[in-house]
């Protein structure tokens, strides 16, 4: 695509020759971390192309399944072949929100008595929270600081997390006993809700050959976080075409009751989503042109990636679950439009 022909970002940045250059290097490190996660995870190529565009847009990821569907062994995979240092917290009813951050302890030394603060697992750069809605909302909100500012305060004391920092969280159906829903507000905090399904057919016999054999599949290291780093400046970068611009304005818009001319949004849905969705959605059609190799998003990545964005920002009434209506046909019906 000549130069002339693209969209300028809305920051009316220049596209000088460099980018592609640097679209096409990230991409080939792009399609060695693909392989190098395929070594062990079978199938669910979409699932693992959402969870790296969440990685590229530097967000954060809530990932939804039952037990048993290889949703930890991504975290995981993932942290191996970005060269990402990480921590895993593994959530139950029982654990505190100092168990996740921090916290002070007294010291005493030659010199007096002292507080000394000992950080927790969220200082690292892929923090693990495996079963978050099997933790109370008390220590589910001790993320909340960590998600959006980088930081946490502990005794009126703040202290930056590592860069980069993601929160990579899994969750269980909330259908199953021993379960916390997540409140609204850490919900919003996930860039993308990715529900994991279960394998086809093909993926599943390979998993099953592969890993009740004698074969030892381990990921490698394909990245470094100072190249991870680089890919999600490089997404900033990519020009946006004001037709997608506001392909991402009016559907994020169509979804909310108080302002949606659409009669089944003010029928059924409850809440809608927020200007955080709207920046989710630019972020995440940026990231998605990036993984394929492309200088700039297109309306279908905002179609593809809108229940991603989307089923965990909105919540149907009661009138709605009782017709059997699901968010999922709601947000398919919001992205009609544009296909």
């Amino acid at each position: 695509m000549p130069i002339d022909d693209v969209v300028r970002s809305e920051l009316d940045l220049p596209v000088t020759d460099s980018i592609f250059a640097d679209i096409e290097r990230v991409s080939e490190q792009l399609t060695a971390v693909r392989s190098g996660i395929g070594r062990v995870i079978f199938g669910q190529e979409a699932e693992i192309d959402e969870t790296l565009i969440t990685l590229l847009a530097g967000g954060h990821l809530l990932l939804l399944g039952v037990p048993g569907l290889a949703k930890t062994r991504l975290v995981e995979t993932l942290g191996t072949v970005l060269g990402l240092d990480s921590r895993r917290v593994q959530c139950t009813p029982d654990l505190m929100p100092a168990d996740i951050i921090g916290s002070e302890i007294l010291d005493e030394t030659e010199d007096g008595r002292s507080f000394r603060f000992i950080a927790g697992p969220v200082f690292t750069q892929m923090l693990m929270a495996d079963e978050i809605n099997r933790a109370s909302p008390r220590t589910q909100s001790a993320l909340l600081q960590a998600m959006q500012e980088r930081e946490v305060s502990v005794a009126g004391h703040t202290h930056a997390l590592p860069s980069p920092f993601h929160v990579l969280a899994t969750q269980n159906p909330i259908e199953q006993e021993g379960t916390y829903p997540l409140p609204e507000a850490q919900l919003d905090r996930f860039l993308l809700q990715v529900n994991i399904g279960y394998p086809d057919p093909e993926a599943e016999r390979q998993m099953l050959l592969v890993t009740t054999g004698l074969e030892d599949r381990t990921p490698t290291q394909v990245m470094d976080a100072a190249q991870l780093l680089a890919a999600q400046q490089l997404v900033r970068r990519l020009p946006v075409g004001d037709s997608v611009v506001d392909a991402i304005l009016a559907l994020v818009r169509s979804g909310r009751p108080g302002t949606s001319d659409r009669e089944d949004v003010a029928q059924w849905v409850a809440w809608g989503p927020g200007p955080r969705a709207s920046q989710a959605l630019m972020l995440a059609t940026r990231a998605r042109a990036l993984l394929q190799g492309r200088i700039s998003p297109s309306i279908d990545d905002v179609v593809a990636l809108a229940p991603a964005v989307l089923r965990h920002r909105m919540a149907l009434n009661f009138a709605a679950r009782a017709e059997g209506r699901t968010l999922d046909d709601v947000i398919d019906s919001l992205c009609s439009p544009f296909k």
